[in-house]
């Protein structure tokens, strides 16, 4: 990995941390299973040189030899667990067979390392989609919101989290590039300095009785996912206002990290601001973390801009 500021590097790797604390054997790993989940809600990125499940040769080398022009794909190719369901990608039977099969299967050996690698999360999760990303990053040409070279923090429109951490685990994939990632300055620096003028107070005060509303008429009704928080609604708000913002794209300090073929990498998103400068061919699988089992609960986006903002943001 490479440094493009004067900045420490927000990255911890995991390998070199295991050797210097000892650890080589699976049951001395609860206190560091603890210590690596609270690292990753502070917005360090824990990095593996190279998969750590199991993620096989051939399913590699079938998703890199598509055609994927021919295949009439959308941004990604997306996966749903809990519907065992592919989208985003159309054209012959037997090729989205297959597809489909891999994503299942590369979806389901994420969430057993993961199990055993973050234990206090392991069963409390959400799991959420997997998706592959076939397409050179480097001059997309997208719509400003979904631009991935401008730096953001994630929020998904379809999908409120009510607080949940966007906790996602990343491999690069293409055999011979890097995937090059720019990052800048903590959460609570960036609510700080910008919440207001993204509308923070505006959302805090006017939508909580709206939301809440929302929420009960909701429940009345038997809805499996209820409303939108006032939480969900700003940082919504706040992922197209940092891509809107071209002072803050321009000005504010960066760090490049370059992740090499075969690296995985995990990071929260909702708080580690990122953008994602070139790159193909990376698989990904996303988790939503609950409030109630995070570890550090007072870094938690949720709790910095309901501190901010002077009352709770979810319920």
């Amino acid at each position: 990995m490479k440094k493009a500021a004067t900045r420490n590097l927000p990255w911890v790797s995991v390998d070199d941390y295991k050797r210097s604390t000892g650890w080589v054997t699976p049951d001395q790993g609860g206190a560091h299973s603890r210590a690596y989940c609270e690292m990753l809600e502070r917005g360090q990125i824990l990095f593996f040189r190279e998969p750590p499940f199991d993620l096989p040769a051939d399913d590699q080398k079938f998703l890199l030899e598509q055609q994927w022009s021919e295949l009439r794909m959308h941004k990604n190719v997306s996966y749903r667990p809990s519907e065992d369901m592919l989208r985003g990608v159309s054209g012959n039977r037997e090729t989205i067979g297959r597809l489909q099969s891999i994503m299942r299967n590369y979806s389901a050996q994420v969430a057993r390392f993961l199990g055993k690698f973050l234990t206090p999360y392991a069963g409390k999760w959400n799991l959420d989609f997997a998706s592959f990303r076939p397409l050179e990053e480097e001059g997309r040409d997208l719509p400003l919101h979904k631009r991935n070279d401008l730096l953001h923090v994630d929020a998904f429109p379809s999908r409120p989290t009510r607080g949940a951490r966007i906790l996602r685990v990343f491999t690069n994939l293409n055999p011979k590039k890097p995937r090059v990632w720019q990052t800048t300055e903590g959460f609570e620096v960036l609510a700080r300095r910008y919440a207001g003028g993204a509308g923070l107070q505006d959302i805090a005060e006017d939508n909580s009785f709206l939301s809440r509303t929302v929420q009960d008429f909701g429940s009345k009704l038997g809805f499996g996912v209820i409303g939108r928080t006032p939480y969900d609604m700003f940082m919504l708000r706040f992922h197209d206002f940092l891509k809107e913002n071209s002072e803050f794209q321009a000005s504010t300090p960066k760090t490049q990290l370059e992740f090499p073929p075969q690296a995985t990498w995990m990071v929260f998103t909702d708080c580690v601001a990122h953008a994602v400068m070139s790159g193909q061919y990376a698989i990904e699988q996303t988790f939503l973390i609950p409030p109630k089992v995070l570890v550090a609960p007072e870094v938690a986006p949720y709790r910095i801009l309901g501190n901010i903002a002077g009352r709770a943001l979810i319920s």
